[in-house]
């Protein structure tokens, strides 16, 4: 591959002879050429740039001395080439324009350009390159005008974007990166992600030692940890990317990892979408209540009555019951995770709704609420006394498109944490709820979370009576 840049400054463009790139150059794996743009100037004074059409302050490069160079250094009349597509023909010339008015440059334009055999990099000074060099060469079939920029800054020249997309061009060419497998692990890579952290001897440094994990010689722990690492920084960093990663090639391990990070894939979704959590607002009564008429069904006993379904939801679930339950925020708690929008606030979100949490709170009849009868009162969870309020987890309910993404234990340990900062006088609230006997499902989520069983009781909706077991655990297990 053969890189040809114009320049007013080639003395610059000297540290390509160092590194890798110039090591390349010693095996032939590519050619760089640089040429002093004076030298296709016409007049004495050799000179580069004129003033503006329409006045404005600095001066701008000469379309006629740029376009000789270029017809130059691209055989340009004399042998010119045959019209072609790029990039599937390696034939295409670039036309690489450095601009604070380009596009960001991105690893994926990299690999497209490495399928080029030539790329001509026009380095500007000034108020840059008059416009109609990228006009005239972008409209001929032989030709690839790529106008970029490293970033939302203005620097003095191309030529230090110049090396940058030099180097990041070669190092994708065979033969140019001893390891080819590095490619695939570095940041911006096939993985879509950054690149985990790296560590060297001496093992400590400084008191910072290097990760146990990375020295117990168990392969494939360690890569579980690079990929988790790798997430993690992505996510904090480069969150635009973790939105772009593809639902099907992440495994069972990454989505639980996402999940911690506030990621979710929902059914039928091909990437990740982050979620919030907040507590909710007066204002999201409305649609509190349509979501929560649509789920509350799903957890009802099979084959109860319609009619005793929707009697209930009238009576507890309909907007002026969420209005009740918002606007008295000491007995009640609701929180929401929804879909993170741009135009979502901290006290009313527009994003889809994937769960939400209602929480009773009293402190009658020693700090047990007593909306049902069958409270675990004297239940005593291992060797973790009560010491405060029995709480009820009165709803928790999830979007059926969110089943199963991990938003369960992840927006429960949320809510119950947020619960326990509301609660902090007392060392050791519980919080307990009631479940279908016959939902095995809901249980066994519940145990995962560390709820115990405690009992059974009759929980009734409307005139019908139906079995519940009792579930049971410290609001705050870390005490």
């Amino acid at each position: 591959m053969r890189f040809d840049i114009l320049t007013i400054f080639p003395e610059f463009f000297d540290s390509l002879a160092l590194s890798l790139v110039g090591k390349a150059q010693q095996r032939g794996l590519i050619e760089i050429g640089v040429h002093n743009l004076r030298d296709w100037t016409f007049d004495v004074h050799h000179t580069v740039d004129d003033t503006p059409f329409g006045g404005g302050a600095g001066m701008v490069m000469k379309a006629d001395v740029w376009g000789a160079a270029i017809d130059s250094l691209t055989l340009q009349g004399d042998d010119p080439l045959a019209a072609r597509d790029f990039p599937a023909d390696p034939q295409k010339i670039v036309l690489a324009i450095p601009s604070p008015a380009g596009k960001q440059l991105q690893q994926a334009d990299l690999h497209r350009l490495a399928q080029a055999s030539q790329v001509v990099l026009a380095c500007g000074r000034y108020e840059g390159i008059d416009a109609r060099i990228a006009q005239y060469y972008g409209a001929k079939p032989d030709f690839q005008v790529f106008e970029f920029s490293l970033g939302d800054y203005v620097l003095n020249g191309g030529e230090v974007a110049a090396i940058a997309l030099i180097e990041g061009i070669s190092r994708l060419l065979p033969g140019m990166v001893g390891n080819p497998q590095s490619l695939v692990e570095e940041s911006h890579g096939a993985a879509g992600l950054l690149e985990y952290p790296n560590y060297t001897r001496p093992g400590d440094f400084r008191g910072i030692p290097v990760p146990e994990i990375l020295t117990s010689g168990n392969h494939g722990a360690i890569a579980r940890w690079r990929k988790d690492r790798a997430l993690e920084r992505t996510a904090c960093s480069r969150p635009d990317l973790i939105e772009k990663l593809n639902a099907a090639d992440l495994d069972r391990k990454d989505r639980s990892k996402l999940a911690e990070l506030g990621w979710f894939i929902a059914k039928e979704e091909l990437h990740p979408v982050k979620l919030k959590y907040r507590r909710a607002a007066v204002a999201d009564a409305f649609r509190l209540s349509e979501f929560a008429m649509r789920t509350w069904p799903d957890s009802c006993p099979t084959g109860m009555d319609q009619t005793v379904i929707s009697q209930y939801i009238a009576k507890n679930l309909d907007p002026s019951a969420f209005e009740k339950y918002l606007a008295d925020p000491l007995r009640f708690l609701v929180y929401v995770a929804e879909v993170e929008t741009a135009g979502s606030s901290v006290t009313a979100g527009a994003g889809e709704i994937a769960a939400y949490v209602l929480i009773e709170i009293t402190f009658e009849q020693d700090g047990v609420v007593d909306a049902h009868d069958g409270a675990p009162v004297d239940f005593a969870y291992a060797d973790i006394q009560r010491d405060g309020p029995l709480i009820y987890l009165s709803k928790f309910y999830i979007a059926r498109n969110w089943r199963g993404s991990g938003i369960f234990k992840q927006f429960a340990n949320w809510c119950f944490a947020q619960t326990a900062a509301v609660l902090s006088d007392f060392p050791q609230p519980y919080i307990w709820l009631l479940t279908d006997i016959g939902n095995r499902h809901q249980q066994r989520a519940y145990r995962a979370i560390d709820f115990a069983h405690s009992g059974k009781c009759q929980f009734s909706i409307g005139d019908v009576s139906n079995t519940d077991v009792t579930m049971v655990r410290p609001l705050n297990m870390a005490k």
